[in-house]
């Protein structure tokens, strides 16, 4: 029974709530904040679930009145009125009950590379980073450029964000992967359709505290700037490349002139890449967790074509297709996809969890 579910979370929720009152715990700072998150993390749930025993239960009454010769048409009109309340109460339930992603609240490091398709690639590097940026400005959120390369006829080769807000992670954690582009270029003398494609990668932004890189497994080199960044910027070394020794994982950046600034933000980079790396070995080794994943959350899948001449964006993990490219592109209105990605994942949650 549904009902029976509930109560080791309503119990756990009671549990802590005495435990934060007791003198031990009040001299734990450390411990006193873990209980307090995770009893905030449980509030939502043991609401809508007492929400819901509550009118389970006067569902309960009410039937047992409805033979009743003085009660019984009250009784009715009671179950008419909570009978459809159960239904939603139980869905809401099922979604608070899943496991919380730990990496929902961060801010993410966004990188976008210029793949097949030359210099047209590299364009529409720009125009998915200026998709992204307009939703951030919807959402509140701050979009700081971090290192671009430049293409040879406009856009990017590449370009390394950092994206800061609230649920930035939740979000857009399902646009990494191959997004692939159906359109004529403007060098296109004979109106042919061209296809190309850019490589997204989302990437959770860490701590110390998660990612302990000790300072002999890094290898720091440093080298002028090519970029366009002003006078002095060829003169010094100031670029800096980071090396993780035990995985090989590289960060370069050379968009600041100063070395110091450059060096800060590649081992920014460098942490979340050796994160995701991290987290995508564990992925590897766990079937269940693989299932729970809109797509394969592999870099090289397919996952959004995005068809210019039919005004035509298409979804391939979730067959979703929408006649709104230049809205989408233009105005940044992602949540016609954001909306259904993050519904399907939660349903397939629901599913694989078995409630």
């Amino acid at each position: 029974m549904f009902k029976e579910k509930l109560q080791p979370f309503i119990g756990r929720h009671n549990e802590i709530t005495e435990l934060l009152s007791s003198p031990d715990i009040a001299s734990d700072i450390n411990r006193m904040t873990e209980l307090s998150k995770e009893q905030s993390g449980l509030a939502d749930l043991v609401e809508q679930a007492k929400k819901y025993i509550e009118t389970a239960d006067a569902i309960e009454e009410n039937k047992e009145l409805l033979n009743d010769a003085e009660l019984g048409e009250l009784a009715k009109e009671e179950l008419l009125e909570l009978e459809p309340l159960l239904p939603q109460l139980e869905a809401d339930i099922k979604v608070l009950m899943l496991p919380k992603d730990k990496n929902d609240d961060k801010n993410i490091i966004l990188e976008l590379r210029a793949g097949a398709g030359g210099d047209e690639s590299a364009l529409f590097v720009a125009d998915v980073f200026r998709m992204y940026s307009r939703y951030a400005e919807q959402a509140g959120w701050k979009i700081e450029i971090m290192s671009s390369s430049d293409g040879t006829a406009g856009g990017y080769k590449e370009l390394i964000a950092q994206i800061s807000g609230e649920n930035v992670y939740a979000i857009l954690k399902y646009e990494g992967g191959i997004h692939r582009v159906q359109r004529v270029p403007d060098t296109e003398t004979q109106g042919r359709v061209h296809t190309s494609a850019i490589t997204v990668a989302v990437i959770p932004e860490v701590d110390d505290v998660e990612v302990d890189i000790k300072p002999n497994e890094i290898k720091m080199d440093t080298y002028r700037s090519s970029g366009c960044g002003g006078q002095s910027v060829n003169t010094t070394d100031s670029a800096v490349r980071l090396t993780h020794l035990p995985t090989g994982i590289v960060a370069a950046i050379q968009d600041e002139k100063s070395q110091h600034k450059n060096k800060a933000k590649a081992m920014k980079v460098l942490k979340a890449r050796v994160y995701e790396h991290m987290l995508q070995a564990s992925l590897d080794e766990s079937a269940s967790q693989r299932k729970l994943q809109v797509g394969s959350g592999s870099r090289s899948e397919k996952i959004r074509t995005y068809n210019y001449p039919q005004n035509r964006l298409t979804d391939h993990r979730i067959g979703l297709t929408l006649y709104a490219l230049d809205d989408i592109m233009s105005n940044g209105s992602l949540k016609l996809i954001f909306e259904p990605l993050m519904a399907h994942a939660k349903t397939e949650s629901i599913k694989e969890a078995g409630l």
